[in-house]
């Protein structure tokens, strides 16, 4: 049975710290999970296309370089925009310059400095929910996304030589993005995204298929855990986890 997306990791050195900015910044709730919060919306089961909790695990390394994958937030009007940012600043969230110029989108950082944008308003994004997109920097969008197809279950919805996009096959919650980037990868990724199989699902099968699609076996320090560390194409780290 094949992968499908289930959730974002984000590296932290104050996993608590983060989890309270995210669920404030989205409007969704954090469990009580006092080393590994996770931050989900009300209402919406595990694991659901609709959209995808952030979980947030404590790393001793802080961020040194720019993020390769980042999370975009939607928004419904100017006004909803120019609240939002203004909201997100009043909660620990600063202003930031990666080169972007002049843009109609604003760039951010959350309190540990992973950047973030908070879009102005676009129709293909009016039914993601607060999350419009988890984007991934890399060298070749169409090839990327091809891949990723295939690990999250989502369908391939755009694709070419500067930007692809996936989306959930039933067509809700937010898309996998993937952008065109100068440079190669240096570091770790502080922030991914899992995939696992469903419920009668083979997880080390599974681990076998994205091996055969392009995968290979990744070591982040993990040890004796119970998923799959694997690295895209690219090097972008994930993890394969139990049937769920």
């Amino acid at each position: 049975m094949p992968t499908r997306a289930t959730q974002v990791l984000v590296d932290a050195s104050d996993p608590g710290l983060l989890a309270a900015f995210w669920a404030a910044a989205l409007g969704w709730e954090r469990d009580d999970d006092p080393v590994e919060p996770a931050v989900l919306p009300a209402g919406i089961g595990y694991p659901s296309a609709e959209a995808l909790p952030l979980i947030f695990l404590p790393v001793p390394e802080r961020k040194t370089v720019r993020n390769r994958v980042h999370i975009d937030l939607a928004t419904s009007s100017d006004a909803h925009q120019a609240e939002l940012v203004d909201r997100l600043l009043a909660i620990g969230a600063a202003r930031i310059d990666i080169g972007q110029g002049d843009v109609p989108w604003a760039v951010l950082a959350d309190p540990e400095g992973n950047e973030f944008c908070v879009l102005e308003p676009r129709p293909a994004y009016a039914g993601t929910g607060p999350v419009a997109a988890i984007v991934v920097g890399c060298a070749d969008p169409a090839a990327l996304a091809g891949f990723w197809s295939q690990a999250a279950g989502w369908t391939v919805r755009e694709s070419g030589a500067d930007f692809a996009s996936l989306r959930s096959p039933a067509d809700v919650g937010p898309y996998l993005e993937f952008l065109r980037v100068p440079g190669a990868k240096t570091v770790k990724n502080r922030l991914h995204v899992d995939v696992a199989p469903p419920p009668g699902g083979d997880m080390a099968a599974e681990a076998d298929r994205l091996r055969a699609a392009g995968a290979a076996p990744a070591d982040v320090g993990q040890r004796d855990v119970t998923w799959i560390v694997l690295a895209d194409p690219e090097g972008n780290e994930f993890c394969v986890l139990s049937p769920r």
